[in-house]
């Protein structure tokens, strides 16, 4: 062997039984060898540190026993391998608490809503707003069959939408001088029904809707409406807000709020809704979580006649409110200057 190097010891011959040696440079030493013998079981490691060993004895097989630990070196004796195993993550259970819409209750409620509700009560007691006489609720006819009344009340609805309510119950009058059952209203034609409706909002629009949505009344419900929110919503035409009033009107149940323009300002003034809601259906939502149900049916009605008459959208007589002092909005009003009168020209005689 050249100068400075040295041997190390790799294995046994097995017809001599004498170590074999190898030639190490300087720089790679073998600090542990694994040597394979008896037909590829492993035997014991033997470390060596560069001297030549001559009178090492032959090496038993014997087992070795490596045990693989969390961030340690795992070596792999019978591929020659040395694998690095990472330690095993704990598995953490995730569990997310999930709100049942059902059963729970919303913590957060408007203050002195109560109060609130009792005193636009008092001032809806005279009845005198555009709603209490020509709404949707009084636009059917009374000796009618309970299913055209029903019928009735879904197409009063229907045409209710960007009308006055004066507009729609003239609408409706017609209607019914005409005969406003689901069977006579298929057999009229479209340019017809568009006469008899006419003026009221997208009155061209709804023609078309109120002859598609006779036909689904005749073949899916003998000629009657659907009795629950998903199916009125299929209906053409029909929303949300529609589907709700319906439900309480032509039912009697309450399904839900319904929300028009009246009750989407009104609730934001009084602060009813916890966040700023910009949609009707966003302020229905915030409305059912806190307000009981034996009140949902009512609160349309109170708010339209309330929004007609004192909450108005331009120039609310917030001085004439009981709630002014309850109401966000009502604190914050001032009454506008009145205007001087202009003084009387002097006319020459």
């Amino acid at each position: 062997m050249d100068e400075g190097e040295s041997p190390y010891f790799i294995g046994v011959n097995k017809t001599t039984k004498k170590p074999v040696m190898r030639k190490a440079t300087k720089r790679s030493l073998v600090k542990n060898v694994m040597a394979v013998a008896n037909n590829g079981q492993t035997t014991q490691a033997v470390a060596v540190t560069g001297k030549c060993t001559p009178d090492l004895p032959e090496a038993k097989p014997t087992p070795v026993d490596i045990k693989c630990e969390e961030d340690k070196f795992c070596l792999n004796v019978a591929n020659g391998e040395s694998k690095q195993k990472k330690g095993k993550r704990k598995h953490i259970k995730a569990e997310i608490e999930m709100s049942d819409d059902s059963t729970s209750t919303s913590a957060w409620a408007p203050q002195n809503w109560e109060l609130v509700f009792d005193n636009i009560r008092k001032m809806r007691e005279g009845r005198t707003a555009p709603v209490d006489t020509m709404g949707c609720e009084r636009a059917h006819d009374p000796d009618a069959s309970p299913a055209v009344m029903r019928f009735q009340c879904l197409i009063s609805l229907m045409l209710s939408s960007q009308t006055k309510d004066e507009v729609n119950y003239a609408a409706m009058t017609r209607l019914r001088e005409h005969g406003l059952t689901v069977q006579n209203i298929i057999d009229t034609t479209e340019a017809k029904v568009g006469e008899l409706i006419y003026p009221v909002g997208f009155w061209k629009t709804k023609a078309k809707f109120i002859k598609e949505v006779c036909l689904a009344l005749r073949d899916k419900y003998d000629c009657d409406i659907p009795r629950n929110v998903p199916e009125l919503c299929k209906l053409k035409g029909v929303g949300p807000k529609m589907a709700h009033i319906c439900m309480s009107s032509a039912w009697n149940e309450p399904s839900g709020i319904g929300v028009d323009t009246h009750v989407h300002r009104i609730s934001g003034r009084l602060g009813w809704t916890e966040k700023e809601c910009k949609i009707p259906e966003a302020t229905r939502v915030a409305l059912e979580s806190w307000m009981p149900r034996d009140r949902w049916i009512e609160v349309n009605w109170l708010l339209v006649g309330f929004g007609q008459e004192l909450c108005r959208p331009v120039g609310p007589k917030c001085g004439d409110c009981l709630n002014k002092d309850l109401c966000p909005t009502g604190r914050n009003w001032t009454p506008s200057p009145k205007k001087k009168a202009s003084p009387q020209k002097s006319v020459k005689k």
